[in-house]
């Protein structure tokens, strides 16, 4: 039996997975700032690029069917600590290539190790949730969002001035593992929410955790749209400067920080269902229409929508599913699997959306491409009231 944790130690957790988070968010945010750099220096085309971008989805599918059930055995704080450092040593690997094998390798390799991490602590969120009696996920992830905006801010002074991806890199990496030595010694412990996977490893998956992981694609989709193409977009259609160029992802992450951490008082004040439906729509139609305006101002407008409405739709969707798993699919699922297999569904689109709007950007333009996330966000505003079920916490 679990023993029972008290107030500190809880709030100890909540800061550390929080700090995780932000540095997930510090990681990945400071990365997609340099991705022109990276299609410059492979110099290939947007198609190609888009190609390469795909080996990155694999790596997350891979992940994904081994570290929800590790997680449910050995516990999500150990999962969270072994992805994070395994992750902030194979970082800096992706400056050291300039050709485009090698990077659709190492583009494998990061795309496993991030969703190690990113599977493992929304894991030690949930439990923390559990613990504590009461809804923080959205905050969780408003602190990655927080990571992201002071590493696209890192990222675009860093492209400014020309300093080489690698130096750039190894900052982070260094950072990331320092920090994480005050990660591991405050997560709850492992046994928090260690399940046995006797009955569970063979069980079908529920068709919900489908139906939301569908509806996190969709918000995923658009997220990575908004942080692998804004830049490339800029420079290349409207001749921004590489500083400039930053803004959109700057201006989408910043409000990304300020939907989620309002988000969790959003959904009790008006519902699940609600709040997905009217942000989402306001996602779909606000970057239709700066696409439709164009030139800095109008993709920033763009980037702004998108970021205040899809802002709430993975946390809300990942802690539902572990509420779901733990109160009516216990003797199937682990809260853990459920939580891995949603944010498993949501990651693949964040990583797959980006390579076929590269595709449909070759056939097309780039500009037109980026109407397919403002479809999806307005199609999953529309699902989410068939999927979503009713409660006091989902």
């Amino acid at each position: 039996m679990n023993r029972v944790l008290n107030a500190k130690e809880i709030q100890k957790a909540t800061r550390a997975n929080g700090l995780a988070f932000i540095l997930n968010g510090l990681s990945i945010g400071t990365l997609l700032s340099r991705i022109p750099d990276f299609k410059d220096l492979l110099d290939i085309s947007t198609g190609t690029f888009g190609t390469a971008l795909f080996f990155a989805a694999f790596g997350v599918l891979t992940a994904l069917t081994i570290v929800g059930r590790y997680a449910a055995r050995y516990g999500s704080a150990p999962m969270t600590i072994i992805g994070g450092v395994t992750f902030a040593l194979f970082y800096p690997v992706l400056g050291l290539i300039d050709s485009l094998v090698p990077f659709c390798i190492a583009l494998f390799i990061f795309g496993f190790t991030l969703s190690w991490q990113d599977l493992s602590m929304n894991a030690q969120a949930h439990a923390i949730e559990l613990r504590s009696n009461k809804r923080i996920m959205s905050r969780f992830h408003a602190m990655w969002s927080i990571g992201a905006v002071l590493g696209g801010s890192l990222g675009g002074l860093f492209a400014q001035q020309n300093i080489p991806i690698l130096i750039h890199l190894l900052t982070i990496s260094a950072f990331n593992l320092l920090l994480h030595l005050y990660i591991g010694r405050n997560l709850l412990p492992a046994s928090a929410d260690q399940h046995s996977l006797e009955s569970k490893t063979r069980a079908r998956p529920p068709l919900i955790f489908w139906q939301m992981g569908f509806i996190g694609f969709c918000a995923a989709v658009a997220e990575g749209a908004s942080g692998d193409w804004g830049g490339i977009l800029l420079r290349e259609t409207f001749g921004a400067s590489p500083f400039i160029a930053t803004l959109p992802y700057i201006v989408f992450a910043t409000m990304m920080v300020v939907g989620r951490l309002s988000g969790d008082h959003i959904a009790h004040k008006f519902g699940v269902k609600n709040s997905i439906t009217v942000l989402g729509l306001i996602a779909g139609t606000g970057l239709s229409i700066g696409l439709f305006i164009g030139g800095p101002l109008g993709i920033t407008f763009g980037w702004f929508c998108v970021g205040i409405g899809v802002s709430i739709v993975l946390p809300l969707m990942f802690s539902a599913a572990g509420d779901i798993a733990k109160d009516s699919y216990e003797s199937r699922v682990a809260p853990s699997q459920a939580i891995a297999m949603v944010s498993g569904i949501a990651y693949f689109g964040f990583l797959v959306g980006p390579p076929f709007i590269g595709w449909i950007a070759e056939l097309t333009s780039l500009r037109k491409a980026m109407f397919l996330p403002a479809l999806l966000t307005i199609i999953s505003a529309m699902y989410v009231r068939r999927v979503v079920p009713g409660g006091k916490r989902v």
